[in-house]
This record gives C-alpha cells, structure tokens and sequence, in this order.
C-alpha cells in the first residue's frame, strides 16, 4: 500500500462501523417470498413474506434489532423501503463491497491461493449499474407489489437468497484473510453506508425553486422559445458571430464548421475551448464565448431540463456512489454533479427550513499530508488555509504559487510555474512527496496503488501493455520507446492522484455516515417538509453530496445543532481514518435560505 498506516484507527463513527452482531440477508426464495434469515444459520429462516409486506418487517426487526442488512443491491431494495416511510441504519452491499474485494492489493495474496471467484450475477448487475434503478423510475418507486425479484435490468433475474448467501460467505472470508482486515471492514462499511445515503438524497431530493431557476433563464437566455427555436439572446450572439466571420449560413453548434470559419477568418486555431479563442483578437470571439456558456446552459439545465428533473419542488438525481475507480460518485441521470453557480439560487429551503452547506477546505492536500505522516505539511495546514500556511513557512511567495504547487505534486505536472515550484515543495514537505512519487513509478511501471482503507486502482489496459512490450522488443523505433515513456507518465500520473483522491473519498464517505446516524437521532420538528417523503419530512436530512461538499436540509431550529454535528464528524473522520495525527479538517460551514448565498 502507498497510503498511510491505517489498520485502522481506534474508534468508530456511527453508522458506519459493525457496532452490532445482528445481521440479516434478504433475498426471493423459489416460492416467490421474500425470505429473511440469520447468514449464520440459513436452514432458520426469521421471516418470509410477501413482497408487499417487505416494509412492515423490515421496519418490525430494525425497530427491536437494529441489524445490518445484506442485501445484493443497495440501489434495488432500498428506495422501495423508503417510499414506504423505512428508513433502515446500516447494509452490507454486496455489489460495491465485490467491486472492492475483487480487485484491492490487501486481497490479492488470498485471491492467488484459490479463492472462489465472484459470481456472474456480480457482473451481470454491475454492467446496468450506472443505468437508473428500476425502484427510482416511474410509479414502480411506490408499487411493492410489482416486486418480482427482478433486480438485473434488461430482465435479467436478481440473485436468489442462496446466492446472496454464498456471495456474503465468500466475501466475509476475503475481508477475514487480506491485508488488513480492520480497515477492509470499515472500508465495506463505509461504502455501504453511502450507498444507503445516495438512494437518501434521491427520495428526499434537493428542495429547488422552478419560479427562481425560470427566472434564471429569463434573464440569462430571454423568454423561453418556441419548440426547435433558439432562446433569443443565444440568437443575437449566433448573428454576431455570423455578421463578425462573414458566414451567414453558420451552425455554431457544429464545431468542425465553427473551426472552419475561424480559420477562413484568419483565426489559427485548434480547438473552439474558451482559453484558446481568448489568445486571439477578433471581433467574433466574444460573442462566440458568449454563445458557447449560453448554449451549455440552454442544454445542461434549461427548461427540459427543468421539466424532467423538477417534481413537487424537488431535484431528485440519481446517484451512483462508488461509480469511479477513485471511489468518487457518479450520477446517471440529472447531472447533480455539475450544477453550475449560475442554477444554484435555485436550491431554495423549505418555508421554515434551512440549508447548512459545508465544504471540506483543501481536502485532498490535508489527506496527502496525513497519508504520508508529514507532520510538516500537517503545520502548515493546521487551524488555516493550506496554501496560505505553506506561504507562510517560506516554501513560496504567494498562495497562488502554492495552490499550482501543490496541485502539480498531486496530478504529476512537470512543466511551467508547476515544474518550477513543485521542486521547492519537495525540500519542505519531503515525506509527503516522497508518497505521491512511489505512487506514479508504481503506475509507470504498470502497477496498482491502494488508498488508506484499501480500495485499488485498475491495472493499465491490454493497449498500454503493448504499447510498452512494443518498445522493449529489439527492433523498436524512437517513436516506439518516445511512445511507451508518455503512456507510462500518463499512467503514472493516474495512480499518483488515486491514492489521495481514493483516499479523501474515505474521508468523505465516513463524515456522512457519521452526520447521517447524528442527524436522525435529532428531534422531529413539527414544521413538515412534505415534499421530502415520510422517512425525512420531520427531521434534518443531507439532501446533497459533491465530493467534499455536503447539503443538510434542516428545520431552523435544528439550524445551529445541524452545523455543529457537521463540524463534529468532520474531526471524527479524521480520527477515525488517521488516528491521533495532529491534522485538523476546517469546513467553510453556512447556514443559508439559498444555496448561491453559500458561496464565498
């Protein structure tokens, strides 16, 4: 492993740690019920029920026994629990914890010596993974009857209980063998626990205001147009680029013919992106620029957009936590990960209600310094801005050349300000760079690297592997070896931010599952959020995730409480995941009515 030390550390953060024996796995039996049974004495079974009865019991044994569910997909079974008022504390998701088992280094002695190999259902339902889950879609979301055990996609039949059964016996002896067996089980936990938070922020949803994002559009793009017709101030641009490049029949929305009249323009350039248009001086690029954002707002979250993500006064995405080699979530639907700011006064709280907003400072370079146990780079970090505080212990000048030197060290750029500077970070935080440079030779050597916890990055595919078998043969060319060192760099970049990207994922998954517990155990406010559902109209709720930034819908008067629990599990990720290093993780932290208020 090339992160820190984690075994992992004393503690455990609610919700996300195995703080009970109680398990209980979920599957369809051949009969077509439902069946409930211990793991541990399958020939016992706790209950068997109808689909639509499904809710009740599960409601009945997480009440008396608050157990840890398994079940084949976190994205299948629970939305239809929570349509139904159940809200359930803690799961063992086969599907992510597979993804995770079956390809980590802290496994792979243990793989090697016979290990039983996943099952085809673990591949069958990872190829639709990133495909909206059937529960999310349509009156299915409500219907528990429908349930037919088909959990696949496409048709293909969900695993069976025995399959379930025998997928979770093979995993728990994978965890029980690897590397690191404390830190695998929390590294499961901990995804688990997001994924019961991602089908959570789907059923709440983000409270959002049409009247506000129409307003938006209005006076971003004018009046909302007919069908198949531009908004109008997109058509004022698009005539001012015409009349500039003298080319009164151009598609501005096709890039090979805006290149071209650029060019018969007199404009040398390769590429239509915003940096390269602004090198050049013409009375066209302006107004080109102009459409261009105008148009990504008119197709990214304009009034289609509006119409098929906006229901009752919520933005309901459908997220797809682990759905990146990094660990870093996905979504597959609604772009919830790419609101632009300019949408964002649209995030609007319920009468009576708040949003507390609150996003990691600097996460990344916090986590490299405490996966590297740099207590130097832990200095300059501490109680401030990271940049700031590497300014001020005369590594650089200005905290501009820090931030460029710190991101070149973690994205492995050598050239420019970044090959200038990175050097200088090198001498003052050696431990730290010495971490992120084992990590890229590991890359370029066609390796893998391992986060924190556990989870590893892919080995490079079959193509990288020939490109390099290919300089390494006698009759190689220059451009064969000039080849294979930039795809070996290229990689090694790769792995040398997968191993404080993968890890500050960690972080983040453990701040919410912690905050997640925290934030249900509050007092229900007798001023509802309808719209939010019966699991979360009462009680403060996350309602939105970004990497290292986090929503909380919450009553007013939770406000002040909501806030001081964010900052709280903030510190007791860090401890949790890096023990007592003395790293602090500062949040900039607002209680707003509007999320664009939030922004600093």
């Amino acid at each position: 492993m090339l992160g820190g030390t984690t075994d992992t550390r004393a503690g455990d953060v609610a919700g996300v740690g195995h703080t009970g024996n109680v398990r209980i796995a979920i599957g369809p039996r051949d009969d077509g019920l439902i069946a409930l049974v211990d793991p541990d004495a399958p020939g016992q079974p706790l209950a068997a029920v109808p689909a639509g009865e499904l809710p009740a019991t599960v409601a009945a044994f997480e009440r008396d026994e608050s157990p840890r569910w398994v079940w084949s997909d976190t994205r299948q079974w629970y939305p239809k629990l929570l349509a139904a008022g159940v809200r359930i504390e803690r799961c063992d998701d086969l599907l992510l914890a597979a993804a995770i088992l079956d390809h980590s280094t802290d496994t792979a002695t243990v793989r090697e010596h016979g290990a039983a190999a996943a099952p085809a259902w673990i591949a069958r339902l990872r190829a639709g993974q990133l495909a909206p889950a059937p529960a999310a879609l349509g009156t299915a979301l409500f219907d528990f009857d429908d349930f037919d055990g088909d959990q696949g996609g496409a048709g293909a039949p969900g695993p069976s209980l025995d399959e379930v059964l025998a997928e979770d016996a093979r995993q728990r002896a994978l965890t029980a063998d690897s590397a690191r067996p404390r830190a695998m089980r929390l590294l499961l936990a901990a995804e688990s626990a997001g994924a019961l938070i991602g089908a959570e922020l789907h059923a709440a949803g983000l409270p959002w205001s049409r009247e506000v994002h129409e307003r938006v559009l209005e006076t971003t793009l004018g009046p909302r147009p007919r069908p198949g017709a531009k908004p109008e101030h997109m058509e004022r641009f698009a005539a001012a680029v015409r009349r500039e490049l003298e080319a009164p029949g151009l598609n501005l929305d096709s890039q090979l013919e805006v290149l071209r009249a650029l060019r018969a323009a007199g404009i040398p350039v390769e590429s239509t992106s915003r940096w390269e248009l602004r090198e050049h001086e013409h009375p066209a690029i302006e107004p080109l620029i102009a459409y261009k954002k105008l148009a990504r707002l008119a197709s990214a979250n304009g009034w289609a957009w509006l119409d098929e993500w906006i229901v009752d006064g919520r933005f309901r995405p459908d997220y797809v936590p682990g759905g990146t080699a990094t660990g870093r979530w996905a979504t597959s639907g609604g772009g919830a990960l790419q609101l632009p700011k300019l949408v964002r006064s649209a995030v609007v709280a319920d009468p009576g209600w708040r949003l507390v907003v609150a996003d990691a400072a600097q996460l990344e370079p916090r986590v490299l310094a405490a996966l590297a146990r740099d207590e130097a780079m832990a200095d300059a970090a501490r109680g401030r801005d990271v940049y700031r505080g590497i300014v001020e212990a005369g590594v650089v000048e200005e905290r501009d050349q820090a931030k460029i030197a710190v991101l070149g060290a973690m994205y492995g750029a050598t050239t420019g300000d970044s090959g200038r500077l990175v050097p200088r970070l090198a001498r003052a935080f050696p431990r730290a760079m010495a971490l992120v440079d084992r990590a890229a030779a590991q890359g370029e050597r066609g390796g893998s690297v391992t986060t924190n916890l556990g989870r590893s990055s892919p080995l490079p595919p079959a193509s990288w592997r020939e490109v390099q078998q290919r300089a390494s043969e006698p009759e190689a060319s220059p451009a064969d070896e000039r080849r294979a060192r930039s795809s070996a760099r290229d990689w090694g970049r790769f792995t040398r931010n997968f191993v404080v990207q993968g890890s500050a994922a960690e972080w983040s998954l453990c701040w919410m599952a912690a905050l997640r517990s925290r934030l249900a155990a509050m007092e229900p406010s007798a001023n509802r959020a309808a719209a939010s559902g019966p699991v979360f109209e009462a009680t403060p709720h996350l309602v939105y995730y970004l990497h290292d930034e986090i929503i909380v819908h919450t009553p007013a008067e939770r406000a002040e409480e909501v806030a001081a629990a964010v900052a709280e599990c903030a510190a007791e990720a860090g401890r949790l995941l890096f023990g007592d290093f003395p790293l602090d993780f500062p949040l900039d932290l607002a209680v707003v009515d509007s999320y664009a208020l939030a922004e600093g």
